[in-house]
């Protein structure tokens, strides 16, 4: 394998081992970091294709944080730069959450611990926000595009899946486009 080859796959597993390492609160908390270091840092991608392929990633099954790696590893390095960004993401989480559930049950009642686990969580709400906003400016802004915003997060509320959500955003998202294009 050639010199450059082994270089990128390092490359790939050490951005997204770093991304998973030192993000909490799973995918959509890392969506700044991916877009940080995907495309300002290494410009593996432009900044256009990040909403796209976040929409792919959260469109298909798994996390979106794994499904971005190892889109963007593939697209970078073949089936090995795959497997590379995939095992960079998930190593960190997978080794973190072996440790903390050997000992957990030790120290959950530690009041420093639980003082620790709400500031995460305000991080983590945090690092949404920031995501959201982000995904907001690439979004189309009109009138369809809002009330799509809005029932589905009417939904979300409500507990509908996910999984339904996404598939009627997209199917009303098609249907207006194929609306359009009649003149309708």
């Amino acid at each position: 394998m050639k010199n450059n080859k082994l270089k990128l796959l390092w490359q790939l597993f050490s951005s997204f081992f770093k991304i998973g390492l030192f993000t909490f609160g799973g995918g959509m908390a890392m969506i700044p970091f991916i877009q940080k270091e995907t495309v300002e840092k290494h410009g593996w991608i432009e900044e256009k294709d990040i909403l796209e392929i976040l929409a792919i990633s959260e469109s298909t099954p798994g996390p979106i944080a794994v499904n971005t790696a190892t889109f963007i590893g593939y697209q970078k390095a073949g089936v090995l730069g795959s497997a590379a960004a995939t095992l960079g993401v998930v190593l960190p989480s997978f080794v973190i959450i072996l440790i903390i559930s050997t000992f957990l049950r030790q120290f959950q009642e530690i009041q420093a611990v639980q003082y620790a686990f709400a500031g995460i969580r305000a991080g983590v709400i945090a690092l949404v926000v920031k995501a959201l906003i982000k995904l907001y400016k690439g979004c189309p802004k009109n009138l369809i595009s809002y009330i799509i915003i809005g029932l589905a997060f009417i939904a979300a509320v409500l507990g509908v899946n996910v999984i339904i959500i996404i598939i009627c955003a997209g199917l009303v998202g098609i249907g207006t486009v194929l609306f359009a294009k009649k003149g309708g």
